[in-house]
């Protein structure tokens, strides 16, 4: 199982309007987020827009591919693009980039 940590930067004018978006995920979108292979799936946001997300899967690009798969991912990435800055014009999702882990208490 692999465990994937990632940064992403939100608007910081629009940290509360992301808030509320996830206080309500659509519930076909954790569908598909599971289905996907995407487990133990938590993302924390600080004061000034660093978003910090943590899932684990047994492949990353497999995930990936899966969720592109999905309409329902199409719609919720279009949606979220809005509250994202330094993307370079890719979706939230393909935006990740592993974290390297350096270290793991199990």
């Amino acid at each position: 199982m692999q465990r994937i940590c990632f940064h992403l930067r939100v608007n910081p004018d629009r940290l509360g309007e992301y808030q509320e978006r996830h206080a309500s995920v659509w519930p076909e979108m954790r569908e598909a987020l599971r289905a996907a292979g995407w487990h133990n799936y938590s993302l924390f946001l600080d004061p000034t827009g660093l978003l910090t997300g943590y899932f684990e899967c047994e492949d990353l690009g497999q995930a990936q591919r899966a969720m592109e798969a999905t309409s329902v991912n199409a719609r919720w990435q279009a949606e979220m693009a809005q509250y994202f800055v330094g993307l370079g014009g890719e979706t939230p999702d393909r935006g990740i980039v592993p974290i390297p882990e350096i270290f793991h208490l199990d």
